[in-house]
């Protein structure tokens, strides 16, 4: 007789993403690994006196989550600091900081999150002044959701040593007043990485993100322990939507070594793929740190084999790269990059068998992004090579085509949209050109062309909730002059999963509820496809299991 079951899942909704067995009752996990699908009664069968059993109640059963865009270790650490979402004009947030401030009197910065560019108001910039009227006596200093943006005030620009300026990468900026010294706006990574240095973790969660390299001075035992802690949290988050595999969107060797040791302590709640991020100042030698990533960590928890790169800004700030220049000004936004070192670096790492994944919001920047993966196809031949475009915010109707064309993938965020209900929808009017909105955010558009397109968060910019980023792309708001660009559920689900485990090159071992397949499995709260699409966002994940493990139970 066959081994029980150590897990059935029964009476379920099953949406497997198995060509062959599209539909299903049950399924059955021995091992870490999906054994069986099938009937509810012949999966129950396989049950013995020790096998946990789980009924669905007819509810949806699905591959576990993959989001396949997220800053793990920036999100688990802003997760602790004070969140602005939703909070506009200096009254609302006086009110809501100074009681945050009393409550952690010995932060050396008092640091908040999902600060708006409107967090003073429409149309209004927040300058270090408004800041200082909030909280005049101590260091404090505010994210944009997009992180591209801090603002602060006086006395943490003063403790940063950037109130006189700095000398920052290209595409950043410490923007500076009439009167000679900083506004309180840094603008990218280097700009405002001398403020970060002073908040919680001391920027070692960033550091992935502002240099690519691991933290200086390297961290002593007790800030990796509270370091691992923070991930931990912010996995255990994570499982608690479904959540079984992560992209992260920026890293470095020290990622990659405490990640590894939370997988051997048994701390890990979902798996994660961290790129090598390589920078603009970077000369190309550097993507021997790729191969050494590549070769050190390759394990079904923590792996690399791809790189990071960022060729432009947001369009909030004006800083992603435009064909032209913004509504009422001479200016086309900040290349990260020459379009000739872009180029040379992606023919570098694609020659190297590596994957690539490139910031690109700007039709400019998503152009030359484009340009770069041509050239890479023509120099090293064309191969299975999955680039990726993140984002793809503003499209030129010459580029559609491309992405199919070059097998490129399009990774989107549905909720950073508009009409993806997170952000205010007006934001977009003031700083795009009508003809450009055609096309912006246009996901159906870009499915349509047959390209690949595989879906996230970018947590923390938008929660790593994932119901309502799913709901976002099905049900989005309807806002004059964009296309409708709605997706279908089962479209949207495949982006989330199978499309996802095909994208990390795992299609043959995870993202299906298929027999030999790792037992990546979220049971839902309700039943998906019965559901009004308006309500998606209420449904959530009712049990997460990573490896056949339960990660997260209701």
């Amino acid at each position: 007789m066959a081994q029980p079951a150590d897990t059935v899942i029964l009476n379920g909704k099953l949406i497997t993403f198995d060509p062959a067995q599209p539909r299903a009752e049950a399924l059955a996990i021995t091992g870490g690994m999906i054994t069986a699908v099938g009937s509810t009664a012949d999966i129950r069968d396989l049950a013995g006196p020790g096998t946990r059993v789980v009924d669905s109640g007819g509810n949806t059963v699905l591959p576990g989550f993959i989001d396949s865009h997220v800053h793990l270790f920036g999100g688990s650490v802003e997760m602790g600091y004070l969140d602005l979402y939703g909070v506009q004009g200096l009254e609302k947030l006086t009110e809501v900081v100074r009681p945050y401030a009393a409550e952690n009197p010995d932060e050396p910065m008092l640091f908040a999150v999902q600060a708006d560019y409107s967090l003073m108001g429409p149309g209004r910039s927040t300058t270090r002044h408004d800041l200082d009227a909030v909280l005049p006596d101590r260091p404090f200093a505010v994210f944009s959701p997009c992180h591209h943006t801090i603002w602060a005030n006086t006395k943490a620009l003063e403790m940063g040593g950037v109130l006189h300026g700095g000398e920052v990468d290209e595409g950043a900026r410490i923007v500076m007043g009439e009167d000679g010294l900083a506004t309180g706006e840094l603008q990218e990574p280097s700009a405002y990485a001398p403020v970060l240095r002073h908040t919680r973790h001391a920027g070692r969660d960033m550091a992935g993100l502002v240099t690519g390299a691991s933290p200086v001075p390297a961290p002593g035992p007790s800030d990796r322990a509270r370091d691992k802690d923070a991930i931990e949290r912010g996995m255990k988050h994570c499982a608690s939507h479904g959540v079984t595999g992560l992209h992260l969107m920026d890293g470095n060797l020290y990622q990659c070594e405490l990640l590894s040791e939370m997988a051997d302590e048994g701390r890990s709640a979902c798996r994660a793929q961290v790129p090598f991020h390589y920078k603009s100042f970077d000369p190309l030698d550097r993507f021997e740190e790729a191969e050494d990533m590549r070769q050190r960590f390759n394990t079904d928890m923590v792996w690399s084999g791809i790189t990071k790169m960022f060729m432009d800004g947001v369009v909030e700030s004006r800083t992603a790269l435009m064909l032209q220049p913004y509504p009422g000004t001479d200016h086309i936004g900040d290349a990260v990059f020459e379009a000739e070192h872009f180029t040379e670096a992606c023919i570098r790492a694609d020659a190297m068998g590596l994957q690539i994944a490139t910031h690109a919001i700007g039709d400019l920047a998503i152009r030359r992004t484009l340009d770069g993966y041509e050239a890479a196809q023509k120099a090293n031949g064309r191969r299975d090579a999955r680039h990726r475009v993140e984002h793809i915010e503003v499209l030129h109707p010459d580029d559609l085509p491309r992405f199919a064309e070059l097998d490129v993938v399009a990774s989107i965020q549905p909720g950073h949209a508009p009409f993806g209900g997170y952000f205010n929808p007006e934001g977009m009017n003031t700083v795009l050109h009508p003809h450009q909105i055609r096309l912006a955010f246009a996901w159906q558009d870009i499915r349509n062309s047959r390209a690949k397109v595989c879906f996230s968060t970018d947590w923390p910019v938008i929660p790593v909730d994932v119901m309502p980023n799913i709901k976002g792309a099905v049900s989005p708001t309807p806002l004059d002059g964009y296309h409708n660009q709605a997706q279908s559920l089962m479209d949207t689900l495949e982006s989330y999963t199978a499309a996802n485990a095909w994208l990390e090159f795992h299609e043959g071992s995870k993202g299906q509820l298929k027999a030999g397949m790792m037992a990546d499995v979220v049971m839902m709260s309700h039943d998906l496809e019965a559901v009004e699409p308006s309500t998606l966002g209420d449904t959530r994940a009712a049990l997460t299991l990573c490896g056949g493990r339960v990660t997260w139970e209701a």
